[in-house]
């Protein structure tokens, strides 16, 4: 999209679909029943396989500065079903910027998206969550003798699949898919550029594998 073409679709707003009215002329055919007939109100017994099997999960959260998404990793079932309505995530060792947790101390309400390799289907978990650091839990969830700062307490509202469509798009787990190590810009080259510090982005680079795996928990 070149300059003008920019400039007129930050100005043309006729096309913009603003309300549902609006929304349902575009997508009139609504939802299929499978699309309503698969949310639970709780973690079926069906659903908590996926949770189980899960490294790895998104989450989601809103405050007084706008929305902020999370990755959440570990190994599979880090995220424990207390039962079918609540699940304990432990907040493991991470940048210390607690964006996902501020915005939860002014507004609980939050969402999960849970991914697991080689699976087309992903689950999302809609609800709220608390902020636990009682010593007892954050022990229970202990890795190499390292606890989590906190634990999020989620209560469940509403767990449903989400269809492969996007999984088989975007062949997320396919790897001849896969971006080529180094392709990217790495973490010290973008750290030397917006730091404004005089970090030393190739010096950053060369430490950062024993540094991260030195702090994993």
């Amino acid at each position: 999209m070149d300059a003008s073409e920019l400039q007129q679709l930050a100005v043309d707003r006729s096309a913009d679909l603003v309300d549902d009215t609006a929304l349902r002329r575009v997508y009139s055919t609504g939802p299929g029943a499978a699309a309503l007939q698969k949310v639970a109100d709780h973690v079926h017994p069906l659903y908590r396989p996926y949770i189980e099997a899960a490294p790895f999960a998104v989450l989601a959260t809103l405050g007084p500065e706008g929305l902020d998404t999370s990755p959440r990793g570990d190994a599979p079932g880090f995220v424990e079903l207390a039962d079918a309505h609540t699940l304990l995530l432990p907040d493991r060792r991470g940048n210390q910027r607690i964006d996902s947790l501020r915005n939860l101390v002014h507004d609980p309400r939050m969402a999960l998206l849970f991914l697991i390799p080689g699976a087309g289907e992903a689950l999302r978990v809609n609800g709220s969550a608390r902020i636990s650091a009682l010593p007892a839990l954050c022990e229970r969830f202990a890795v190499d003798g390292k606890a989590p700062a906190s634990v999020l307490v989620i209560r469940v509202r509403s767990v449903f699949f989400q269809c492969a469509r996007a999984i088989q798009r975007s062949g997320l787990w396919n790897p001849a898919a896969h971006v080529a190590a180094g392709t990217l810009p790495s973490p010290g080259a973008i750290l030397e550029c917006l730091g404004g510090a005089g970090i030393d982005g190739a010096a950053y680079d060369a430490a950062l594998p024993a540094r991260q795996a030195a702090t994993l928990y």
